[in-house]
């Protein structure tokens, strides 16, 4: 077995024995950590002993092993939480976001023969065996077709597809077990989207399908690339695509402001022409789903396993809900939040004032009728902040619906990368086509 590389644990059992274990280690990593702070004569929180940066790493360790859900769960993690984790946490969790542990060689040649039959080399003139990326539910490697063009390969790990359900089972028991979760929050249809939107991912053909239309919708675009489907050769458990180069966003950090500006630009206008044009958006906020060609100054979108489909609805009541923060009416604010799905349940009228009060807070790049300076402004820490003090001290455990929230985690993880490249964009101007016309 390479160096690196681990065997993806396949079998519910030896998946749930896995997590087990870790949550004995943790336990243990909790103790020792206790009789540390009493011996100095400190009294420790349970949150202060879960969260210590020991326990962090069995945690990142663990579930990079285990991919699949178990290391979805550790990446959403990562990536919602940002600022309000320990940063020895956060930065340890913040490496799953774009890495697992890689297939050993004699495991990925496995699936190879299962997917392809026993002559698959056939197809190739060159296939690279070590991964160029491993994440949580596949690793993409090189290739070259017989016919000469350079290949993206994104190979499923295996036994991915059974462990979904039983994995966000098992890390949600960790979590309730932990006590990170109150006991009063009702949080099992979200665990039931989750499992869905997993499933929807771990279904290759799926995204072949998202992919083309993506292309087929950007093709005439000169900012964007959009890599092209080998249909021949992609099954349910591998995609094949054209290889596209890039660089990693976070890599902007170091080129001039305007060219930082420019491609978060590219962003929000995508992110309005799916929800309002597509009606399909691609809601997963990794920033490793994207590259930017240098050369070229084009985005390269890359994966599309985690798109949903919007009615015209949920698309219009966003629109009259942007168009209604920036004329400060909270009335038909709420009266967009409703269309939406917001308040099907019963609310008090101060909780509903606080999601109000939420929703504005969050508009607030929209209400700059200039460039908004991302760098120069905490606005993600306060989002959470307010939307973390509407849990816990509002009492609101009414649960928002599914579709918006995997929206508002694409634009909460637009905003964090907007902070990161200290972009300033006119986010109103590029959301003002949008807001006369209902579809």
């Amino acid at each position: 077995m390479s160096a690196g590389s681990s065997k993806v644990p396949a079998h519910r059992i030896s998946r749930f024995g896995s997590l087990a274990s870790l949550a004995g280690r943790v336990a243990g990593g909790m103790l020792a950590e206790g009789a540390r702070q009493l011996a100095k004569g400190q009294v420790p929180s349970k949150k202060d002993l879960l969260l210590t940066p020991g326990n962090a790493k069995r945690v990142a360790d663990q579930l990079a092993h285990l991919r699949g859900a178990a290391m979805k769960v550790g990446q959403l993690l990562s990536m919602d939480s940002g600022e309000m984790l320990p940063p020895a946490l956060a930065e340890i969790l913040a490496r799953l976001r774009a890495s697992g542990n890689p297939m050993p060689v004699k495991q990925l040649a496995q699936v190879l023969r299962n997917e392809w039959g026993e002559q698959w080399q056939r197809h190739f003139s060159d296939f690279t065996f070590t991964p160029l990326a491993a994440a949580s539910i596949g690793q993409v490697h090189q290739a070259y077709h017989d016919n000469g063009q350079r290949l993206a390969v994104k190979i499923q790990y295996p036994g991915i597809k059974a462990s979904i359900d039983s994995d966000v089972d098992n890390v949600a028991t960790l979590l309730r077990i932990s006590g990170l979760v109150p006991k009063s929050v009702d949080y099992r249809g979200l665990l039931t989207e989750a499992k869905a939107q997993l499933h929807s991912e771990a279904d290759y053909l799926q995204e072949a399908t998202y992919l083309r239309q993506y292309r087929q919708a950007l093709g005439h675009s000169p900012h964007f690339v959009v890599p092209e489907v080998f249909s021949e050769l992609t099954t349910e458990n591998i995609l094949v695509m054209s290889f596209v180069e890039g660089s990693a966003l976070e890599a902007l950090s170091s080129h001039e402001q305007a060219e930082r500006d420019r491609v978060m630009g590219l962003l929000f206008e995508l992110l309005f022409r799916e929800l309002f044009e597509f009606k399909l958006v691609q809601t997963d906020p990794n920033f490793a789903n994207y590259l930017y060609n240098t050369k070229t100054q084009q985005l390269v979108l890359l994966d599309f396993g985690a798109c949903r489909h919007y009615s015209s609805r949920f698309s219009n009541g966003y629109r009259q809900l942007f168009a209604a923060a920036l004329a400060e009416d909270h009335a038909a604010m709420a009266a967009a939040l409703t269309q939406i799905g917001f308040f099907s349940q019963q609310i008090l009228p101060a909780q509903k004032q606080a999601v109000l009060a939420l929703v504005n807070l969050a508009a607030e790049p929209l209400k700059h009728d200039s460039a908004f300076d991302f760098g120069q402004t905490d606005l993600a820490l306060r989002i959470r902040e307010a939307g973390t003090a509407l849990s816990m001290q509002q009492d609101y455990w009414h649960t928002p619906p599914a579709d918006a929230i995997f929206l508002h985690r694409k634009i909460g993880g637009l905003y964090l990368l907007a902070a990161r490249l200290k972009a300033r964009v006119n986010v109103r101007a590029l959301l003002a086509p949008y807001l006369s016309n209902e579809a």
